[in-house]
């Protein structure tokens, strides 16, 4: 028996997803919603959608869909919204897909705070949050975590996570995703709902959204961070683009729980040498990972290490996991001859893939509040850290996903 969900935000992003929701063999029947009516005109008159949307199931606003008999709502709006929405759609009834990150203000008390209430209402409704971190679902972070499994690593010593987006980069230009977000009508009531901010004092920063970086050294040592120390970068030029924040990058070293050190770094303002990077890299005793290349030395025990390390280099195809047959057909594009995993390194399908599949098995899904958390408590902790200079801070932590 499948599932019933709405897709809640069908703008760029969301757009990207909705195929991959409406397609997926577990999905019987799909609500479309969306503030701009011609967004949902734009799914509604695809002959693909026929098979599993009716127009009765069109919806103007959130509280509308919160109303519907769906069984789990998808919400990919503006990253300032996404924690009172989650809220809102767990306290109707329905579990809840949320784009990253849990929320993206520029208060870390209130972003902590917005934390404590999904974990809260998680608990209290029994209702599944996912957040739709893309790099738990890189390939990378599939084959590392299946060595974890293996013991390739052995113990952890020391990890990396980065994301170097340049606020210009030609790929994927900031300046740009700003300028279409506040064209929206959500995004002209955010113009004036951060101006609470600016008449505050409160400085944001890159580690407001650190999700892309901090989850992969998490999802694959399963260990959460203790302590942060973290040092900013304040841009030169007076670039209006970082507003009163004027913090473009943030580097963080953080104490995890595993006893490994971890470097987190989120930057906004540098050079396009690594446009997009957005990577990790985990060392352990025995075997360590790096762009796409793992070597083992084969130690399991003082003594025994290999003379040569094995290296293995490997392809996409290689680490990621395999896709349930039924479902990969699902997704088959006759045009490429391939799975159309979707876009952040093919990870947009294991995201719909695990969401539809935990709510149909009435279980947590993989990104459970709990392990999204952790992400973006670190954030949080190191832009403490990085206001006070440096200083050491405390990571907050909310425990593990109940069984």
């Amino acid at each position: 028996m499948g599932i019933s969900l709405g897709l809640v935000g069908l703008g760029a992003f969301g757009s990207a997803f909705a195929e991959l929701f409406k397609n997926h063999p577990l999905v019987d029947r799909v609500g479309l919603c969306d503030r701009e009516p011609e967004r949902i005109a734009k799914f509604a008159d695809r002959e693909s959608f026929r098979d599993k949307f009716d127009p009765k199931d069109s919806y103007e606003t959130l509280d509308d869909i919160c109303r519907s008999d769906l069984d789990a709502i998808v919400v990919i709006t503006q990253p300032w919204l996404h924690a009172p929405q989650c809220v809102q759609v767990m306290e109707s009834g329905k579990h809840v897909y949320s784009a990253v990150p849990i929320i993206s203000i520029p208060d870390n008390d209130e972003i902590l705070d917005w934390c404590d209430k999904l974990v809260e209402t998680c608990t209290r409704t029994g209702q599944y949050y996912m957040l739709g971190e893309t790099t738990y679902y890189r390939s990378q972070a599939m084959f590392c975590r299946r060595m974890a499994a293996e013991g390739k690593f052995g113990d952890f010593v020391y990890a990396e996570g980065e994301y170097f987006h340049d606020v210009d980069s030609p790929g994927c230009v900031l300046r740009e995703v700003k300028k279409h977000r506040e064209a929206s009508k959500s995004g002209q009531e955010w113009i004036e709902a951060r101006k609470k901010y600016a008449k505050r004092g409160v400085r944001g920063g890159p580690m407001h959204y650190p999700t892309h970086s901090t989850s992969g050294p998490v999802c694959v040592m399963k260990a959460h961070a203790l302590k942060a120390t973290c040092y900013p970068f304040t841009n030169r030029n007076g670039d209006d683009y970082f507003g009163n924040a004027a913090i473009s990058n943030e580097t963080a070293l953080f104490e995890m729980s595993n006893g490994a050190t971890v470097r987190i770094c989120e930057f906004r303002e540098c050079c396009d040498a690594w446009h997009g990077h957005e990577t990790f890299r985990v060392m352990g005793t025995s075997g360590c990972f790096n762009e796409d290349t793992f070597k083992y030395n084969g130690r399991t025990e003082p003594g025994t290490a290999l003379k040569q390390n094995e290296v293995t280099h490997l392809t996409a195809d290689e680490m990621r996991d395999p896709l349930p047959e039924e479902v990969a057909r699902a997704w088959f594009d006759t045009s490429k001859e391939s799975v159309d995993y979707g876009g952040h390194g093919g990870s947009h399908a294991y995201l719909v893939h695990e969401f539809v599949s935990a709510v149909a098995e009435d279980r947590q899904p993989a990104i459970n509040i709990w392990e999204a958390a952790r992400y973006m408590a670190m954030g949080v902790a190191a832009h403490e850290s990085a206001l006070k200079g440096g200083e050491r801070v405390d990571v907050r932590d909310w425990g593990d996903a109940p069984n």
